[in-house]
């Protein structure tokens, strides 16, 4: 199996290679490690501090770790961190991120790569986030008895790791040191298997959300936008979110305002909503100095401002669920709102689980159940009930960093 697996990687690598010709996020993937470790080892050379290793596969998976990182900086001012993405979408967003001291694309896992790789950056702990697990730096790691752990961590039955034929896989986990996963389920499917070194800690999404809405300033133009009226703030749009949305838009347009975040921000994605909405919309970007009670949309047409701006809403519909998956519900759910999502691509998401069932979250089919859903929970005494709901919900989840953080103390030198 070792030798299928090695295999797997090269022929994936391969594959990688083939469509950077026409595909341009291959082309980062391949371009963004060519010389790789080169690179690294200029970068680092000379380096007399001790270094802590943090990788997550992308984006979400860095807001995840995120948290860890800040509270690293804080309490271990004399280590490093390197910061490490598999995927472009998290490091050609990350890549400037200031708390990380180097930021690189994580080699593929081959055993060379994996002795190289460790080799120069000598951690004095590494962290994966979520669900990263590979072979071969697993092993290295394991060989140079470098502390190793799994951070947010989630497991399905359904998974290799827990098949009959599945032992190889096994053996990958059982390389960890210790394991902070998000629920007991997960708990479960690794005692199961014979892994005890787990604690359910749960997600550090929670604490990053939370800090976001404790420490966010105001938005004049949101605020001068809502003026006071209810409101509802759409994040990551996709056109099979619009479809839903926009009739119930226009429909709902005398008595509830928007602000929607479209996931894709370029001029054609821009319009295409602007189209639909049938000139009741403006663009931030254009909308300093204008009289906003005009319009009954407001489209945000930058980046890195959705998680400040449902803070003005009383509702949230989060977008990607009708399609490649559902994005973060738990920005939204941080300032106590009941959220709607697509009934699609949702369930691999304990949050969003766990508030449909509480009565905090929604998930629609189409525009007349968006329409029956929303209807049912603006009921003056159902809408607090699942603002409470959300509220308490977040507020239960909290500390999943601070247990993580605990258990390094253990391990690191002050």
């Amino acid at each position: 199996m070792h030798v299928m697996y090695s295999i797997g990687i090269y022929l994936v690598s391969g594959l990688y290679w083939l469509a950077s010709f026409f595909n341009p996020k291959a082309k980062l993937f391949v371009d963004g490690r060519k010389n790789l470790l080169d690179k690294l080892k200029h970068s680092m050379s000379g380096n007399k501090a001790p270094v802590i290793w943090i990788h997550s596969a992308s984006l979400g998976e860095f807001e995840q770790g995120r948290p860890l990182i800040e509270a690293f900086k804080l309490q271990y001012p004399a280590y490093k961190i390197i910061l490490t993405f598999f995927s472009p979408s998290g490091y050609e967003v990350r890549k400037n991120y200031a708390l990380a001291d180097w930021i690189f694309y994580l080699p593929w896992d081959t055993r060379k790569n994996a002795g190289q790789f460790i080799s120069i950056v000598r951690p004095s702990l590494a962290i994966f986030v979520k669900y990263e697990f590979w072979h071969h730096y697993t092993s290295e790691l394991k060989r140079q008895n470098i502390p190793t752990i799994s951070v947010a961590s989630i497991f399905r039955s359904n998974q290799l790791f827990f098949k009959s034929y599945g032992g190889f896989y096994k053996g990958i986990l059982k390389k960890f040191s210790y394991f902070f996963v998000q629920n007991y389920q997960s708990q479960d499917l690794l005692k199961g298997i014979g892994i005890q070194s787990v604690t359910v800690a749960g997600d550090t999404r929670f604490d990053r959300v939370h800090q976001i809405a404790s420490t966010a300033t105001p938005l004049p133009i949101a605020e001068r936008f809502k003026q006071g009226e209810k409101l509802m703030v759409v994040g990551s749009a996709w056109p099979e979110d619009m479809a839903v949305l926009t009739p119930f838009i226009h429909q709902q347009g005398d008595r509830l305002r928007f602000i929607i975040a479209p996931h894709e921000i370029d001029e054609e994605a821009l319009q295409q909503v602007e189209v639909t909405l049938k000139g009741k919309s403006i663009r931030y970007s254009q909308a300093d100095g204008k009289d906003l009670q005009a319009y009954t949309v407001l489209i945000i047409d930058n980046m890195g401002m959705l998680s400040k701006l449902y803070r003005y809403g009383e509702y949230a519909f989060i977008g990607g669920a009708y399609g490649k998956g559902l994005h973060n519900i738990l920005e939204a759910a941080c300032y106590g709102i009941p959220v709607f999502f697509g009934d699609k691509r949702y369930q691999k998401f304990q949050e969003a689980n766990d508030l449909i069932n509480r009565g905090g979250a929604f998930a629609i089919a189409d525009y007349s159940d968006m329409l029956e859903k929303y209807e049912m929970v603006s009921n003056a005494e159902n809408f607090i009930l699942a603002c409470e709901v959300t509220k308490a919900y977040v507020q239960e989840n909290l500390g999943a960093t601070e247990k993580i953080m605990k258990y390094c103390q253990s391990i690191l030198k002050v």
